[in-house]
């Protein structure tokens, strides 16, 4: 395994544990109307919804949704 993937991996289970509100609101930040993802988007700050795998979440990616909680 590479010192890269090594080090992604002890970021993830770092961000788990130093903020397991991050993995929550993650699943809160799926849904499955277009409509619910634009309301959501809304509340948090964002002006735009993406699909993912079928579902709808607000703002323009994941990135962005993100960042739009962190600043809740």
């Amino acid at each position: 395994m590479s010192f890269s993937k090594i080090a992604a991996a002890f970021a993830t289970l770092f961000a788990l544990f130093a903020h397991p509100m991050a993995s929550y609101s993650h699943s809160k930040g799926i849904y499955e109307t277009q409509a619910e993802a634009e309301k959501r988007a809304t509340e948090i700050g964002c002006t735009t919804v993406h699909e993912n795998n079928g579902h709808w979440m607000p703002c323009e990616n994941e990135q962005e949704l993100h960042r739009q909680l962190r600043k809740q």
